[in-house]
């Protein structure tokens, strides 16, 4: 019998669930994976991917027969894709998180890797030969000819196919006949740089830091000096100058060769923090990259490769990107660190900065967490002496905090039997005196759509989706009722589908009504929206700000993609139309996510030479979120707020997590779960873990699925997963019903 090699690949299988099996590593294959590869293996009758988790000399299933163990088929990737730093932050967060270690994995390597390996994720390009450029050799056909044109006047004479006039695939044959002929090249590229990194940029001037902003700069040199740094809070006000502190920081690191990682809460974000970041790098000659879900899986795929290969130094990109494959990582700085689009909430459901917060530990290098309104749990870790500290309560330049004025709505004039006006008069009078004087305003609501409903005014029901306890916003441009939750879509009613009766009509506002209000209110005014509906193309948002930025628009409203980390420096005035719209929810972070919204929102205003205002509108005005936000009092409502989640044992004084089912048979979803109550009340008494009941979600049904939970708290988040382990294996739950569980949730919804 021939030898058979005596080395074994543990692989983590994509296949969608835990998988991971035994393959041999055949002596005369000269490419040996290491650990951390992304390889292909022959799986059933199918081929397969995955990730060597780890080799060894002996099988990691005793007694399986070598000769049964099938070899490995090929390396898709030249070197490891996950180095042990991320391979030990990965058991980390499927362990943390409850997640299998293949969803975990999946968010290490871009989808087009995983779906059709390398070749799915290039770009095709078209490069000129020499001899091509001759006037005889371009008297070809006229396709032909056209495609030698568009070569010839192209820099460096290629092109992506993707850029060429026509369609693809008749291009593509003509491009590979003439490259037959020997009048050009056909190349398969990892696509290319989607930020024009080899535009003319114009270095950035670093602007003199103020006495706040060199003492965190200082404190965060220090840090970078210590073997085992703690995170380091930087809270700072709205337009204190952070970013400087954070730019400062990474600066400092790239300078020793090592690489930065910066983590924005929205992809909104994204473009606007790379263009200042490749302005401010530009001296040093390191690349920029950035990862987010908006670039296609060619362009991710050159952006993770260059990653890959330490051709980019510095990362900016939203959640997934603290997964980025970056060596001998110098910093981490997590901007606006409080936002719950950190988030996850499909597996892996994991916490972005409380990722980072782990790979910095990993790694050993600081971590800045930054905010104007600190999340209570990172306030919390400063308060135990997990966190350092550093506070900017001065805007830069010596800039004014806006004026915030609160409107009462319930005292707004109105006809008997009308609905309030959008804008109150307070707001209506501030928006056309900027109008007047050249000022921008922002307007903010976050809820898109014309209205919130299609409600009979005769029987007060309201017209709900078939698959979700929701009811239908009515968009006007599409002339359709749509669903925010699930998608579905139908025409507007006519006549009230309970009663009959046909006096219907659109209830509430969202985005799309404000924008009409203000084109018939300020027929003058330049007005545009900004919500999912309105960027759904892509480059369509940074059409918008790049438009405001340059003053071709006066009145911007949008949703919460608006509401932070944007800097336009003509901007007077912000107005919030629903301010304690968050506040109904059913969660105890409701009034800490309306204060942070508020505070966040109106730092949009006098961030230039010009004060700012903001006017605040509310049905509840004396909301303690609001009045704390009203006065820019972060410490008050900090203080009050930790008060009250001690006294109910809420997070960050305990950790918490749901169990959540999901069945298209309400009683079988519910009773799932009133089946766990008993175990988890038994077992959770002697771990010190709180068990709640079994009740119904807020949003009781979605995608035709009844949804019900149970809470857990306790000190001890291991307490809680092992309870939760424990339960779900010792309990028959019926297939029919789906149950998952989130640690440290962020939405009880």
């Amino acid at each position: 019998m021939a030898h058979l090699s005596r080395v074994f690949a543990q692989v983590a299988i994509d296949s969608g669930g835990e998988l991971i099996l035994d393959y041999r590593v055949p002596d005369e294959n000269p490419a040996k994976p290491a650990v951390g590869s992304l390889i292909s293996v022959p799986l059933g009758k199918r081929v397969a991917r995955g990730i060597v988790i780890s080799l060894s000399e002996q099988p990691s299933t005793p007694g399986l027969a070598v000769e049964k163990i099938r070899p490995y088929h090929r390396l898709l990737f030249p070197t490891p894709v996950i180095d042990p730093e991320l391979s030990e932050l990965g058991d980390w967060v499927a362990s943390y998180y409850g997640s299998s270690r293949q969803a975990v994995l999946r968010s290490f390597v871009p989808s087009g890797v995983w779906k059709g390996g390398v070749r799915s994720a290039m770009e095709t390009w078209l490069v000129l030969a020499p001899e091509m450029a001759s006037s005889e050799n371009l008297q070809r056909s006229p396709r032909q000819r056209e495609i030698a044109v568009a070569l010839e006047s192209a820099a460096e004479k290629q092109l992506p196919v993707k850029e060429i006039p026509g369609k693809r695939s008749s291009i593509l044959a003509i491009a590979r006949k003439m490259e037959k002929e020997g009048l050009l090249k056909v190349e398969h590229r990892p696509a290319g740089d989607p930020f024009h990194e080899n535009d003319d940029i114009v270095p950035a001037i670093p602007p003199d830091p103020n006495p706040e902003q060199r003492a965190a700069i200082e404190r965060v040199f220090a840090l970078l000096k210590e073997p085992t740094p703690h995170p380091l809070l930087l809270f700072g006000v709205t337009g204190s100058g952070k970013t400087e502190v954070y730019i400062r920081a990474m600066d400092a690191v790239v300078e020793k060769g090592k690489s930065a990682l910066l983590l924005v809460p929205e992809i909104a974000l994204t473009p606007q923090t790379m263009e200042r970041m490749r302005a401010r790098f530009a001296h040093t000659g390191k690349g920029v990259a950035m990862l987010h879900s908006n670039l296609s899986e060619g362009e991710r795929y050159g952006e993770w490769c260059r990653i890959v290969a330490g051709e980019a130094k510095i990362v900016i990109g939203p959640r997934s990107a603290v997964f980025a494959p970056m060596q001998d990582l110098g910093i981490i700085v997590v901007d606006e660190e409080h936002e719950p689009s950190y988030k996850q909430d499909s597996s892996p459901r994991y916490h972005g900065r409380d990722v980072a917060v782990m790979r910095g530990k990993i790694c050993g290098c600081p971590v800045i967490l930054g905010s104007a309104t600190p999340s209570l749990e990172s306030l919390h870790n400063v308060h135990e002496g997990k966190y350092h500290l550093s506070r900017l309560d001065q805007r830069v330049d010596g800039c004014d905090l806006p004026v915030v004025r609160v409107t009462d709505l319930r005292r707004e004039p109105r006809q008997e039997g009308a609905a309030p006006s959008i804008f109150s008069r307070e707001l209506a009078k501030q928006m056309r005196a900027r109008l007047d004087r050249g000022e921008q305003t922002i307007l903010f609501l976050n809820r898109r759509g014309y209205a919130r409903s299609q409600q009979c005014l005769a029987c007060g029901s309201a017209i709900g989706c078939p698959h979700c306890s929701m009811t239908l916003t009515y968009h006007r441009k599409r002339e359709q009722l749509l669903c925010h939750i699930c998608g579905h879509q139908q025409r507007p009613a006519r006549a009230c589908p309970e009663c009959g009766d046909a006096s219907i009509r659109a209830s509430g506002f969202g985005t799309e009504r404000v924008e009409a209000a203000l084109q018939q209110q300020f027929p003058k005014a330049r007005v545009a929206r900004v919500d999912s509906d309105t960027v759904a193309r892509k480059g369509r948002l940074q059409e918008l700000l790049d438009a405001f930025k340059t003053g071709k628009i006066d009145i911007m409203i949008g949703t919460q993609m608006i509401a932070k980390g944007l800097h336009f420096p003509n901007v007077t005035l912000v107005g919030v139309l629903q301010a304690d719209l968050g506040l109904q929810t059913p969660d105890f972070r409701a009034a800490e996510r309306v204060f942070q919204l508020l505070t966040q929102v109106a730092g949009r205003a006098g961030r230039g030479d010009l004060a700012g205002e903001v006017v605040v509108q509310a049905f509840s005005p004396e909301s303690p979120a609001i009045q704390f936000a009203r006065h820019q009092d972060f410490d008050g409502f900090a203080e009050q707020e930790l008060q009250m989640r001690k006294a109910f044992g809420y997070p960050p004084f305990q950790h918490a997590a749901l169990i959540l089912s999901r069945s298209e048979d309400a009683v079988a979803g519910h009773r799932a779960l009133l089946d766990l109550v008993p175990y988890l009340k038994a077992a959770g008494t002697n771990l010190q873990v709180v068990v709640g009941e079994a009740i119904p979600c807020p949003l009781e049904k979605a995608h035709g699925q009844f949804r019900f939970q149970i809470l857990l708290r306790s000190r001890s988040p291991a307490r809680i997963r092992k309870l939760i382990h424990d339960a779900l294996a010792a309990v028959n739950l019926p297939k029919t019903v789906i149950v998952v569980w989130d640690m440290d949730p962020y939405s009880l919804m």
